[in-house]
């Protein structure tokens, strides 16, 4: 096995495995370097499909106890199996990632085992060093290097996280039992699924958020429909409201909150999920060595047109610089860099990146909201269109939700679009596809929707940006 190569990637995360693949494709020798035994980061292990595999189980037993009999359909004594239904999690996890381990065979990618970092950079000769858990090391030199190493959770400074009470996603997923009341200190993405799965099986849920909202770079009116839809399932949202104590006593967290109005009040939980979002991973890397620099948010300073850092020759993709931390935004960057690497133009559109939220409704946006739109003093029209009105949704019994569209009031094209509704997450593609070929409403609204779907309510949003909607 020869430790020269053309391109090294740090990290086996999506943005990192899909970079080293492209570039193997492109007729590189690749190497990349992950830290865990496992391939595919925290999205594949303890992130995006574990919590997948999770949200789709809830949903079936809750539905299976709260949404046949209106089908006709009577289901008596409906169980739950908390062991089999992590069993099948795990059972998920572990067959994607022993197709990552064929994957990086099929494109004869040497995978290093261990924590990389740098040791020194010169003109197409870095030199990069990766220790085992064991204290082994070995070197290993190539002419370009990517930084993918992804994220971490945040940890709040006066709360101690124990893994069994008091814990992060990573035990959130891995529970043994159902809790009886479980608090979620964050009303984002993580926070808002894993509230979603213990509350479909029989959790109290209370989500304790310091803004005033969830998901608040999402559109206004479509961030609150997506509240009220939620807040109808049994989540309790306490906004405004910031976690001022929590310590574990006994088999229970106490948690002490402040409200706005700036009364405290004391609460006991059986878990307290701590989800108050993600930070880059740069521990250990020795950048410094290399003249790598990282900003005042503690990202990696990278040209944001090619990606490159102040360093020649070393790149930084993902969730590491600036930008959403989102796993099909670090692949199409790592697609981007290997093609550039290649002699081929690299492209991402970072206007036409789906933004998803797991929860049932889905939800699922893509490009700028009207308060973006107003700050930028842009003008535009909107076209909306509600579930309940759909055939298909009305067959599903799928009633709650809305497709908006917000369209450049001049040129008709598609600035925008948001959906709150089941299926979302497959729905949201067509509109990202539209905003990447910049699409108006118009091309949108004159293309076939095959009847009856739910991608016709899609069409009837995108006809009402110039009132032409026919069912509305």
């Amino acid at each position: 096995m020869s430790n020269q190569h053309d391109l090294v990637v740090i990290g086996g995360g999506p943005g990192g495995y899909v970079c080293a693949i492209r570039a193997a494709q492109l007729g590189m020798s690749v190497g990349i370097i992950e830290k865990r035994t496992t391939l595919g980061g925290t999205c594949v292990n303890v992130g995006c499909i574990p919590s997948k595999a999770l949200l789709d189980s809830s949903h079936k037993y809750h539905d299976a106890k709260e949404g046949l009999d209106v089908h006709g359909i009577q289901v008596k004594d409906v169980k739950i199996d908390v062991k089999k239904m992590m069993e099948r999690k795990v059972n998920v996890v572990k067959e994607l990632t022993d197709g990552l381990n064929f994957l990086m065979k099929k494109n004869k990618i040497t995978v290093y085992n261990g924590h990389g970092s740098f040791v020194s950079a010169k003109q197409d000769d870095i030199e990069l060093k990766v220790e085992t858990d064991k204290g082994k090391s070995e070197t290993v030199k190539t002419k370009k290097a990517v930084i993918a190493t992804g994220s971490e959770i945040i940890r709040l400074p006066h709360i101690q996280t124990d893994g069994e009470v008091i814990i992060t996603s990573d035990e959130a997923i891995a529970l043994e039992k159902i809790p009886e009341h479980m608090v979620i200190i964050g009303g984002g993405v993580i926070g808002l699924e894993l509230g979603s799965v213990w509350k479909r099986l029989g959790a109290k849920v209370t989500v304790v958020e310091m803004l005033p909202g969830i998901l608040m770079t999402m559109d206004k009116q479509m961030r609150d429909l997506a509240t009220r839809t939620l807040t109808k399932q049994g989540i309790e949202f306490l906004f405004e409201t910031k976690v001022t104590k929590a310590e574990k006593k006994g088999k229970k967290a106490s948690i002490t909150y402040e409200a706005k109005d700036g009364k405290s009040t004391t609460i006991e939980a059986d878990k307290l999920l701590v989800a108050v979002g993600r930070k880059p991973y740069t521990d250990s890397l020795n950048l410094e060595a290399v003249g790598v620099k990282l900003n005042d948010r503690g990202r990696v300073q990278a040209d944001p047109h090619s990606l490159e850092t102040g360093v020649a020759g070393i790149y930084a993709i993902g969730d590491v610089i600036e930008g959403p931390m989102l796993a099909h935004r670090a692949e199409e960057e790592g697609v981007k860099i290997a093609e550039i690497l290649a002699g081929k133009p690299g492209h991402v559109n970072y206007d036409a990146v789906p933004w998803i939220v797991y929860t049932w409704p889905e939800i699922a946006w893509v490009g700028k909201s009207e308060d973006q739109l107003k700050e930028e003093g842009v003008q535009y029209n909107t076209g909306k269109y509600m579930f309940k009105a759909n055939g298909r949704a009305k067959a599903m019994n799928e009633a709650d939700g809305m497709v908006k569209f917000i369209a450049d009031k001049r040129t008709d094209k598609i600035l925008g679009a948001f959906i709150v509704g089941p299926n979302a997450s497959e729905m949201i593609a067509e509109a990202a596809i539209a905003v990447e070929f910049g699409a108006s409403a118009e091309d949108i609204g004159r293309s076939f929707h095959a009847h009856p779907t739910l991608s016709e309510i899609v069409k009837e949003a995108a006809l009402d940006v110039n009132k032409e909607a026919i069912h509305q």
